[in-house]
């Protein structure tokens, strides 16, 4: 049978902080059985215990509180089970970008940078189909696929065939105001109707230093650094976007690990820079 509990004992028993049993009822994720209208104290029973242990430990996991009042109010076993298996999903892809950027800064902290080749080339101006917005630089690597997944889905709608790799173009106030010009594009030639977010447009010619970045896009500021430090003791560096050349990708495979990136820093030709050159 069960027995009536204060909150302060509840609280004692199910170690959930009175202040955290007050929000849970606000919010109706977890409702004393009792509240007494003159003094507004709240009574449970002990037969709440364990659910107050489950909804403890799916905190402990960093489940959102919605989503723990998803798994309390499932109809079924079935949907209970799938919306704790997509949580923990969520949290081994976490853990993962966890490892990930520990391994990293280790990599940095130890200086154990590998040494990178600087290329030079001079791209002309080309047609492409093309995808352009504002954007947020937090939102990038998001934006990023779904723009070039909606470009090859219009280009073999149309018929049309790329002609090399897919491009980006980059401006300067997406990475000094975190928020800018965005241009994700596939050279191509033939007409190209404008269809959803997709327009023609004409990449401009222009002089890059290179580098290639190779791996998956989460770590590209080590290579832009090692570029821009690279431009500015050795180059003329030209305003306008930085570009990215997609040689490898998501286009071409599910592996990370296997993708390779150029990045271009526009730079003024000086007709000594033809000659690709490591640095450490």
């Amino acid at each position: 049978m069960s027995q009536a509990l204060t909150i302060g004992d509840f609280s004692k028993a199910t170690h959930l902080s009175i202040r955290t049993l007050r929000h849970y009822h606000q919010i109706g994720l977890l409702e004393p059985t009792g509240v007494d209208p003159d003094t507004g104290y709240r009574s449970y029973t002990t037969e709440q215990i364990p659910a107050a242990q489950v909804i403890r430990r799916f905190r402990a996991l960093d489940m959102p509180l919605d989503d723990i009042q998803a798994v309390l109010s499932a109809p079924d076993l079935r949907t209970r089970d799938h919306l704790i298996a997509a949580h923990l999903t969520r949290m081994e892809a976490s853990l993962s970008r966890t490892q990930q950027a520990v391994a990293s800064l280790r990599d940095l902290l130890e200086h154990r940078a590998a040494p990178a080749t600087i290329g030079h080339r001079s791209v002309p101006a080309t047609p492409a189909a093309a995808i352009s917005e504002n954007i947020d630089v937090a939102d990038a690597l998001l934006w990023y696929p779904g723009a070039l997944g909606e470009l090859h889905a219009t280009l073999a709608a149309q018929g049309i065939r790329a002609d090399g790799a897919a491009g980006g173009m980059f401006a300067d106030e997406l990475f000094a105001d975190e928020h800018g010009r965005a241009t994700i594009f596939i050279p191509c030639h033939g007409r190209v109707r404008p269809m959803g977010r997709v327009t023609p447009t004409t990449a401009p010619a222009v002089e890059l230093a290179t580098i290639i970045h190779a791996g998956p896009h989460d770590e590209i500021d080590r290579a832009y650094g090692t570029l821009g430090a690279h431009v500015a003791e050795h180059e003329l560096a030209l305003d306008g976007p930085l570009r990215e050349y997609y040689l490898v990708g998501p286009a071409d495979t599910a592996d990370e690990g296997a993708w390779r990136t150029e990045i271009g820093w526009p730079v003024f030709a000086t007709g000594t820079t033809g000659s690709p050159m490591s640095v450490s």
